[in-house]
Parts: structure tokens; C-alpha cells; sequence
């Protein structure tokens, strides 16, 4: 490589510093700016994991990419094996940011602050030489004869580039994507990912504050589940449970306007005749107890005497009285209990994109554009997004990394 190599990267997130920092590390002599269009770097950075920044995931509980992946999973499970979740941890840990790993299996910095992981990323880029400007809304690409690539941005500033790497995160609303299908790149319409569930019932929303772990949700007739905690909120459920089903339902939920039904498995028990094998304990051993003492699989009290009173059983009912028609309709209840969605919140400030710049449009390795040569994609803008717990900065610190590499070379 000469010394007049001139990259452009566009978007200043996550994805768009690793890329920066990895090019300019390998290639000192490299002319590298980093064009982002708010007045912020690595805004979204600031908000993740509620402001302390969820960086990563020790991925123990990860068996197959697809758990963590709902879009892009091939491609994660390649990348991964260039830049794994161990290679961030120490990435960072080698930069002098100390990390800690929660019982969840979610990393974050041991500052509990996620300025301590932009500080270091901005810190760096300056220390390397790569120029940062805010304030630069990209218009358009084009390539030139010489198979350079011409940017335009909405200031009137114009430039040529031999790479361009485009970071520039989810469009939920597709703006910037006509860019890219200008030029030729198939894009995968984006809908929201990772969101909770409104329900409109009022006696269930009287257990706001309720959390219940582990529990299965599911999306009925479809093979869309999840398991984790719920947590019951004022306007209907949210946790992990709730935002990882979301997540891989994203585009189903989206062609139901969000109206559709939910069933929650309250006992975290996958097989019915598990949990009808308890029940039917409880009530031998218990037969003299009343039903509101004795609360099967450790449900929590409020719950466990909504559900009484939704299947019209007094609590001072005793557990030996039940016959089989109301241990068939209480077990049904505990591993099938059927709500309906009537809308989506959002998850914090935190807003992850299912779409983008279809994963046909790049090559799988370097991540090159396979319609047009020396534009790069990393990132959200790309047709591939996570679960909460950390995966989708992972999927930017692996994708970065990668274009980093692939733009020098």
C-alpha cells in the first residue's frame, strides 16, 4: 500500500472505530477519517446496557450462533472465529479498561460507565492519527473511472476516497439505505428489533413489579420462543424472555402490526407432563393444605394467586380437593398461558434494527460489496442483528475488526 491510501469511514459507532483503529494499526501511512452525522461519536455506545455499556457477552450459555443471531448467524459464526468475544475482552483489557463479567454472562467495564469504553476508543483513534468529524450526513456514493469512490455530504463538502468503509448503524425507517440500492445492493427492508410487549389487561397489569425466572414465551403456531426472566411492567412485559422473542419474531411480529397473541410458560418446564407430574405431587403430598399455601414451581405470590383467580379457584380451596378437569385447566394455565399483544414499546433508549444491506450484497469474508469494489459495510447497517446481553457490539467489534483488516489489504 502507498502512502496516499485515503479511507473514509462512514458512521462513528461502534463498528466504524474498530474499523478506523484496525486499518490505521496495519497501516500506519493510511490517510483515515471517520465521518459521523450527529454531534456525538459513539452515541449509541453511551447508551447501551442503560449507560454502562453491555460491550460483550461471555457467550457460556451460547451453543450455536443462531441463539444469538436471529439475522446474520452464518456470517457471525465466521467472524467470530477471526474475532471472538474473548478477543474483545482482551482488546480492551490490553488498552487499559478492566472488564468484569456478571452472573448473566453480560461484560461490562468494572467503571460501570460506558464513557470509560468511548473515551478509550476516541482516545485511541486521536493517539493514531485518524481524523473524527462531526456533522457529516453522507448523500451519496458513487465510483469514478478510476474505481475510486465519490462522497457527497449534505454540508456540499465532496471527496474522493480509494476505500470507504459505511458503519453507519440501523435505519429503522430505511433512511440512508437508497444510498446503497442506488448502486446496486439488495436491501432486506428494516423493522425493529428488540422491543417489549404491550397488553392491554388490567387485572394481569395489577402484577406490575412481578418477576418470574425462568419462564418460556412463545409466539403460538409458530417455532418463534425464549426463555429467561419476564418482568411484568406497567403497560405489559418486558425482560429477557420478552425482548429475545422480539427479537427472533421481529419480522413476523411486524407483519401482525404488532397485534398478536403470546403464550408464557410460567414454569420454565418445556415438557406439559413434567409440570402436571408436580402438580399432581403437590396435591398428594398437600391434600389437606389450602391452594394459596403451597405455590408450585416457586411462583411468586401475586402471581400465583392471580392464576387461582383466573381459573375461578378459592384460595382456601383445599389442594386435595381438585378433580382432574381442574388440574388439566391449572396446568395448561402454568405452561400455556395465553395473552394478547396489542402493540410494541421500546427497550430503554436502546433500538436495534432487523434489515439493512442484505448479507447476499457482501462478500462473506472481507465484507467488500460484492456490486461495487473497495466500499466496505460493517455493523447494524448490515442485514444481521442480536439478542440483548451484549451481541450486537460484539457483532460490531467482529465486523470492524474484520473490515479493518480487509480495507488495507
Amino acid at each position: 500500500m502507498t502512502s496516499s491510501l485515503r479511507i473514509a469511514v462512514i458512521g462513528g459507532g461502534a463498528a466504524g472505530y474498530f474499523a478506523a483503529i484496525e486499518a490505521k494499526r496495519r497501516n500506519p501511512d493510511a490517510d483515515i477519517t471517520i465521518f459521523e452525522k450527529n454531534t456525538k461519536m459513539l452515541a449509541k455506545v453511551a447508551i447501551t446496557g442503560g449507560g454502562r455499556c453491555n460491550l460483550t457477552n461471555s457467550f457460556a450459555l451460547i451453543s450455536d450462533a443462531k441463539q444469538a443471531y436471529p439475522r446474520g448467524h452464518k456470517l457471525m459464526k465466521r467472524l467470530l472465529k477471526r474475532f471472538s468475544h474473548i478477543d474483545a475482552y482482551e482488546w480492551f483489557e490490553r488498552e487499559g479498561v478492566k472488564l468484569v463479567t456478571q452472573d448473566d454472562e453480560c461484560v461490562f467495564p468494572a467503571s460501570q460507565d460506558s464513557q470509560t469504553i468511548i473515551s478509550c476508543l476516541t482516545r485511541l483513534a486521536t493517539r493514531l492519527g485518524v481524523r473524527q468529524l462531526c456533522g457529516y450526513q453522507l448523500m451519496d456514493i458513487s465510483q469514478n473511472t478510476d474505481e475510486t469512490l465519490h462522497l457527497s455530504f449534505a454540508s456540499g463538502y465532496e471527496a474522493d476516497f480509494h476505500r470507504v468503509a459505511v458503519t453507519t448503524g440501523g435505519a429503522p425507517k430505511g433512511e440512508g439505505l437508497h444510498v446503497h440500492a442506488r448502486l446496486g445492493h439488495e436491501i432486506e427492508h428494516p423493522v425493529p428489533s428488540l422491543f417489549t410487549f404491550n397488553i392491554n389487561d388490567a387485572d394481569f397489569l395489577t402484577l406490575m413489579g412481578t418477576v418470574v425466572d425462568p419462564v418460556v414465551t412463545s409466539i403460538p403456531g409458530t417455532k418463534h420462543r425464549a426463555e429467561g426472566a419476564l418482568l411484568v411492567t406497567h403497560w405489559g412485559i418486558s425482560g429477557p424472555a420478552v425482548l429475545k422473542l422480539s427479537s427472533h419474531a421481529a419480522r413476523l411480529l411486524h407483519e401482525t402490526n404488532y397485534c398478536t397473541k403470546v403464550a408464557v410458560n410460567w414454569t420454565g418446564v418445556t415438557r406439559s407432563s413434567v409440570a402436571a407430574e408436580e402438580v399432581t405431587d403437590i396435591m398428594t403430598i398437600n391434600a389437606q393444605k389450602q391452594l394459596a399455601s403451597v405455590r408450585p414451581f416457586n411462583l411468586p405470590s401475586r402471581l400465583w394467586t392471580y392464576i387461582l383467580a383466573k381459573l375461578g379457584l378459592p384460595q382456601q380451596k383445599r389442594w386435595g380437593e381438585l378433580g382432574k378437569k381442574d388440574i388439566s385447566r391449572l396446568v395448561e394455565t402454568l405452561t400455556n398461558d395465553i395473552y394478547t399483544v396489542s402493540g410494541k414499546g421500546r427497550f430503554r433508549d436502546e433500538f436495534v434494527t432487523c434489515g439493512g444491506v442484505s448479507l447476499s450484497s457482501v462478500d462473506m469474508n472481507t465484507l467488500e460489496s460484492r456490486v461495487c469494489p473497495h466500499l466496505f459495510f460493517a455493523g447494524e447497517v448490515l442485514d444481521v442483528d442480536a439478542i440483548t446481553g451484549g451481541f450486537n457490539l460484539q457483532a460490531a467489534w467482529s465486523m470492524g475488526f474484520v473490515v479493518g483488516q480487509s480495507i488495507v489489504e
